[in-house]
């Protein structure tokens, strides 16, 4: 067998595969120590279940696709794998079929630290990835994919963050969860670039992005679509669940919003103690504006629902509220809708003069990049000439 390698600075690279050092993941994890690489042959890996507790880490699959399938195994009853350690990177792996008892089976359980996934794919578990809810964590998302994850139970999601320092997303795909929703945080700041959330043709999920207990959330350049078969009314929801921390604030601008609701659904909803809600620019496909009220089809039922659930009532007179620069249009405005192109057909937005956004505590509000297909962004050549996240 191969002898474990050395970098540049003694920090040892420890390989996995059928002709390497060590044929299995959990036999690397059981040796590994902080600093080391661990790099893992293209192949299956079934029940190759791991537990991470080491700091800076780098986790990378190399050669090809690296499938971990749970295949009925799961480590400490949790996950394929489960991480704790601090200034962990996972990237170019494959996470499928984890299954617990208790419906929360994950890809991967991140516990504390701070965790980095690029270019990983997470599917058909009972969750994507789920956070334990540790104040000082961090978790960094790029250019990965989740779809397909959810136990049915409304309560487990493709990507479930709890209450966490902080959560940051770019560039990646999150569609066809099962009832979940396709995005769920809970963490005190929220950074959300980039990203394509769209449920598409035969999806369940709930909310396409929601943040039970608002915190401070940047949602920039995503694009938003909620399925006509969906199981909620709620493409973005705010503070339902409660406010927990001192500041709430959620800052829209630049995305493309598709209400595909058979029955017309709600944009935004948010519960009244949100301090501030900037929404700019936006693009919004369907009836109704982006104020937590609903149009259906026309007729104006804002005032018989607002009767009815106080709860999606505007928050009171100390909430900031700025919305401007917004757009509805219809699915006809676009190139294909009906496949999720929102390109803009030739000259049909071309009056629009997009409202440019001073900086918010530190965070850049400019649309400067876009989502590209499958994952990954794209820089922006020119300034944005469309509302939404479609740009030429």
């Amino acid at each position: 067998m191969e002898p474990l390698a050395t970098g540049p600075t003694d920090a040892r690279v420890l390989r996995v595969g059928p002709a390497q050092a060590f044929s299995s993941i959990a036999a690397a994890a059981a040796k590994a120590k902080d600093g080391d690489t661990v790099e893992i042959d293209a192949g299956d890996y079934v029940g190759d279940v791991a537990v991470w507790n080491q700091n800076r880490l780098t986790l990378r699959g190399m050669g090809g696709p690296v499938k971990l399938m749970a295949g009925g195994k799961s480590a400490q009853g949790k996950a394929i794998w489960v991480i704790r350690g601090t200034d962990v990177l996972v990237e170019n792996i494959q996470f499928s079929g984890a299954k617990v008892r208790d419906g929360n089976g994950a890809g991967i359980r991140f516990e504390a630290g701070r965790l980095t996934v690029k270019n990983c794919t997470f599917t058909h578990n009972e969750n994507g990835i789920l956070t334990a809810n540790e104040a000082q964590a961090e978790l960094v998302i790029e250019n990965s994919e989740f779809g397909y994850n959810g136990a049915g139970d409304g309560y487990s999601h493709n990507l479930y963050v709890g209450h966490i320092k902080k959560f940051t997303v770019t560039g990646s795909y999150f569609h066809h969860a099962k009832t979940g929703h396709l995005l769920k945080s809970r963490a005190s700041e929220n950074l959300i670039f980039y990203n394509r959330l769209t449920d598409e043709t035969g999806g369940t999920a709930s909310y396409e992005l929601d943040l039970p207990n608002g915190g401070l959330a940047y949602v920039v350049g995503n694009i938003v679509q909620q399925s006509s078969t969906t199981s909620n009314n709620y493409l973005i929801t705010f503070g339902e669940e409660g406010y927990t921390g001192p500041h709430n604030e959620l800052y829209l601008n630049h995305n493309t919003l598709v209400d595909d609701s058979a029955n017309g659904g709600f944009f935004l909803r948010y519960a009244p103690g949100l301090q501030r809600l900037l929404a700019a620019n936006n693009m919004l496909v369907g009836d109704g504006p982006l104020d937590g009220s609903l149009k259906k089809r026309g007729l104006d039922l804002v005032q018989s629902l607002l009767a009815d659930k106080p709860a999606l009532a505007p928050s009171g007179p100390a909430a900031q509220i700025d919305i401007s620069h917004n757009v509805n249009a219809d699915w006809s405005d676009f190139i294909q809708a009906s496949r999720f192109d929102y390109r803009p057909k030739g000259g049909t937005f071309s009056a629009f003069k997009p409202r440019k956004l001073d900086p918010v505590n530190g965070v850049s509000m400019q649309l400067s990049q876009i989502f590209a297909q499958p994952v990954g962004i794209r820089q922006l050549i020119l300034a944005p000439q469309y509302p939404g996240a479609v740009q030429p």
